[in-house]
């Protein structure tokens, strides 16, 4: 897209407020990775969860809570995200910016390797967000999938991967994760999917079978 184009899209449809802007500047200036999501890919999520009607919503990966505070917002009172994270620091990092969205009610942090948390939960959710390592996404696939009430949203970021999804000679674990994925999210016929172009790529999947 238009570099002119993104700019203008974003300023009109996904400007931040200050939580957001605090968010963000937190964790940059904490050196945090820059791998949080950018805010017209979060309207995007709220926009789809409200579409839904989720009330019940996992995500896999919290880093600093960006994304997080942009999921939980689009809950009606009452509803419900859990969110796994598992380094200590990004855990506490996300708290205190539920903390400051006044979120923390709604939102649940379960620190851990999501692979040793995700067999814990209660099926039944209206919605995943998968933001991630990439070399695990197939396993996350499958949990999702079990997760996932029917006619539940399967969403997950990075669905490019930065170009190298299209790269032969990139052969890495988290690029064959992501490939692995998509190519899961585009063929199992339990799925109804599609790819937005925002940003790094956006996989957006509807449950139609179990």
């Amino acid at each position: 897209m238009d570099e002119r184009l993104e700019r203008y899209a974003t300023e009109l449809f996904a400007v931040e407020d200050a939580i957001l802007t605090t968010i963000r500047a937190r964790q940059a200036g904490l050196k945090l990775p820059p791998i949080h999501i950018s805010a017209d890919e979060g309207k995007l999520l709220h926009v789809l969860l409200r579409a839904v009607g989720a009330t019940t919503v996992l995500e896999v990966g919290s880093l600093a809570g960006y994304s997080g505070v942009w999921l939980a917002r689009a809950l009606p009172a009452g509803g419900r995200l859990t969110t796994i994270e598992k380094d200590p620091r990004h855990a506490s990092l996300a708290r205190q910016a539920f903390t400051e969205a006044g979120l923390s009610a709604q939102v649940q942090v379960l620190e851990g390797a999501a692979l040793d948390v995700l067999p814990t939960l209660k099926p039944g959710f209206d919605a995943i967000f998968l933001d991630a390592d990439k070399a695990n996404l197939p396993r996350y696939f499958e949990w999702s999938l079990t997760l996932l009430r029917a006619g539940g949203l399967l969403l997950c970021d990075n669905a490019f991967f930065h170009g190298a999804v299209v790269d032969p000679a990139d052969q890495s674990p988290d690029t064959a994760g992501v490939r692995a994925f998509n190519l899961l999210a585009a063929s199992d016929p339990r799925l109804v999917s599609s790819v937005v172009p925002i940003r790094d790529g956006v996989v957006v999947a509807v449950k139609v079978g179990s």
